[in-house]
């Protein structure tokens, strides 16, 4: 299914203020099919011989939906849609009443247009379709619902709603059915839903809301009195007309969000539609991940502070002894060690268990080279990204690239020679395929990684077979030297 973007691009000549206008008001429908009980719909001007083009659509979720097949698409002429036809033609709002349908028992849904206008120009029309009301008294919310989606179709008519200083996202918001209060133009609750009232019940309100003023009952809950005072200010501007406002209030241990919208005819102030939401468990849930996170941080800076000091202890050891292959030992170690506190650094900056490997390796070079016992001019690159892994194959996988790395350098090149080693990754959906490429002394047509003999190599492929899941082949480079590539699966747990 298209979208409103590529629909508006392809079918009308509309301008950029226009359409930013159209996504606006897509962003907020859900509150208006709530309190309509209708679906709402979103018509434009379309080429002849059609007319008119449905861009968007939304179903209520107060409310079971008249339209249960999307018209979003659809492409329909005059009299399929009169009220819409009207609508473009007069700028006012129409209304069309139910009318039996083809088959027995069906019907065309009352269908209310109204017209979306940027400026003085219709830009497009929105339709509130649903069925036909009953004879039945309405009911306090019901009536509540219906009187502020009228009042809102009417600021959309004057083009004053929504605005363009109301955020576009809205995911965050309260909905209608979290909790819904209306408030005349003194800022006295006229109507308060019953989840709203459990929700300023639970803040610590003993009375009702309705007839208070919220703006007062709301101040006298807040726990801080300055957030207090900044919160009931932005309930008396949305009441004056000064815009919606979004608030998170912290009141005796509950978390509630409020969200305002102001109301209004013709420039003159009708009140405000207060939305409310309590997230009370739900922040308290937050806090507990953010407390976990924060200690699985810390740990793993314990744990990186902890390798540091044995790669020290190593480091000491090594410049103090005086045999040449326990000094070498050492210092091998001591990059191992070394590589896998990279990793819990990187660990310790993050909020996921995810590593990137690029940072890593980037920040292992220099040490590797410090550390290495190699004294040929040897320059170390990388070529391309290897990506994001998470830690439990992270770990082995930075290890695997230090040992290849070490051993080009060590074994690649004669004493006192120059060249290069290019790191070269090539990530796929599927596979990452990492070449340690080195341009020195290469290796045997027959030299098999596996029975080499050296504990690196050995390490090497213990760890790529088993933790890892992949494959190891050291061959030599197409321009000499030597090519060690492991092939690893994207995403694919340790074999058991």
């Amino acid at each position: 299914m298209s979208t409103l973007s590529e629909l508006l691009a392809a079918h009308t000549d509309l301008p950029g203020g226009a359409v930013d206008h159209l996504q606006r008001l897509v962003s907020e429908w859900q509150l208006l099919a709530d309190i309509s009980f209708a679906d709402v719909l979103l018509w434009v001007p379309a080429a002849p011989p059609a007319r008119i083009l449905c861009v968007a659509q939304c179903r209520p979720t107060t409310a079971p939906t008249v339209i249960p097949m999307d018209k979003v698409g659809a492409v329909v002429d005059d009299d399929e849609h009169p009220e819409v036809a009207r609508c473009f033609d007069s700028g006012a709002v129409e209304r069309s009443a139910g009318r039996p349908g083809v088959e027995e028992g069906e019907y065309v849904p009352v269908a209310d247009a109204v017209p979306v206008r940027v400026g003085s120009r219709v830009v497009g029309v929105l339709t509130r379709e649903s069925a036909p009301v009953s004879r039945r008294p309405p009911s306090l919310l019901e009536a509540a619902y219906r009187e502020s989606a009228a009042q809102f179709g009417d600021m959309i008519a004057e083009g004053t709603f929504p605005t363009a200083a109301e955020p576009g996202d809205v995911n965050s918001s309260p909905r209608v059915g979290d909790g819904f209060i209306r408030l005349d133009t003194a800022g006295i609750v006229t109507y308060a839903s019953p989840n709203a009232v459990s929700a300023y019940h639970r803040m610590g309100l003993t009375t009702d809301l309705a007839g208070h003023d919220l703006a007062a009952s709301t101040r006298a809950l807040v726990t801080d009195p300055f957030d207090g005072d900044e919160i009931a200010a932005h309930i008396g501007a949305a009441v004056r007309d000064a815009g919606g406002r979004r608030m998170e209030i912290d009141a005796r241990g509950a978390t509630v969000l409020l969200r305002t919208l102001a109301l209004r005819r013709a420039d003159r102030p009708l009140g405000a539609v207060v939305l409310v939401r309590d997230v009370t468990e739900v922040k308290r849930r937050d806090r507990a991940l953010l407390s976990k996170d924060a200690t699985i941080r810390e740990i793993h800076h314990r744990v990186k502070n902890n390798l540091q000091t044995v790669a020290a202890l190593l480091r000491l050891q090594a410049r103090r002894t005086q045999n040449g292959e326990a000094r070498t030992a050492l210092q091998e170690s001591e990059r191992r060690v070394t590589s896998i506190a990279l990793v819990h650094d990187v660990l310790s900056n993050s909020v996921d268990e995810v590593v990137d490997l690029d940072e890593v390796v980037d920040r292992l070079l220099p040490v590797m080279a410090d550390v290495g016992s190699v004294s040929a001019d040897v320059g170390v690159r990388r070529d391309g990204a290897l990506g994001r892994f998470p830690a439990e194959r992270a770990t082995p996988l930075v290890m695997v690239l230090t040992e290849l790395i070490q051993n080009s350098l060590e074994h690649g090149f004669a004493s006192g020679a120059s060249g290069r080693v290019d790191i070269l990754a090539e990530r796929s959906a599927h596979t990452l395929t990492v070449t340690v490429r080195d341009s020195g002394r290469g290796v045997p047509a027959d030299f098999d990684p596996r029975t080499s003999g050296r504990l690196g190599l050995q390490i090497v492929t213990t760890l790529v077979d088993v933790e890892l899941g992949g494959t190891i082949a050291v061959t030599g480079g197409p321009d000499g030297g030597t090519d060690a590539t492991v092939r690893v699966p994207v995403g694919l747990t340790r074999r058991t």
